[in-house]
């Protein structure tokens, strides 16, 4: 009998999941924006990144200091919990130690002037078995803050803008 009331929980719980999972899934678009599209490609995984975009203090062409961006550093999750990381490269390693380094490749708007770009990223480099390991593209859609603004006075300086976003990992389709 106990055996049987496990069972049970045990199903239970994997239907929560599930359902957590499709409400994840469900806040992505069906489609994303025509310059960022992957045609003939699958989704392998969708995660949530919470984390900052990385800003440096630097001279420009005209010699004026301004913002300009140095790197990502974010949590992947998934379910509320942490499953890998994102950061500069940029690479995305998940917790399964496959990892995946990627360049831009297209980008579309965020939604508002705060928002970084929506982007599509071609890996370039695949390392470990896992999760990522057969991923060929990346896009980060539904982008949330992250945009370096403001006066920076000081050569050298670092500054964190937070950010959120969903990365969308690819692969070529079968």
């Amino acid at each position: 009998m106990k055996t049987y009331w496990k069972m049970q929980l045990a199903v239970g719980a994997f239907a929560a999941v599930l359902l957590m999972q499709a409400e994840i899934f469900a806040e992505a678009p069906a489609t994303a924006p025509a310059a960022i599209a992957a045609p003939g490609e699958v989704v392998a995984a969708t995660f949530h990144a919470e984390g900052a975009q990385l800003y440096e203090c630097k001279l420009d062409a005209d010699g004026r200091l301004v913002w300009q961006f140095r790197e990502p550093i974010a949590a992947l999750m998934l379910d509320g919990k942490t499953i890998g990381t994102h950061y500069a490269g940029p690479s995305w390693q998940h917790a399964d130690g496959s990892r995946v380094r990627a360049k831009t490749t297209a980008s579309a708007p965020g939604a508002s002037a705060t928002d970084i770009p929506w982007l599509k990223l071609e890996v370039t480099e695949q390392r470990g078995n896992g999760t990522l390991s057969q991923v060929t593209t990346v896009q980060r859609i539904n982008t949330k803050g992250g945009v370096g603004r403001g006066p920076c006075d000081s050569a050298g300086a670092i500054r964190g803008v937070p950010y959120s976003a969903d990365y969308v990992f690819l692969h070529k389709g079968e």
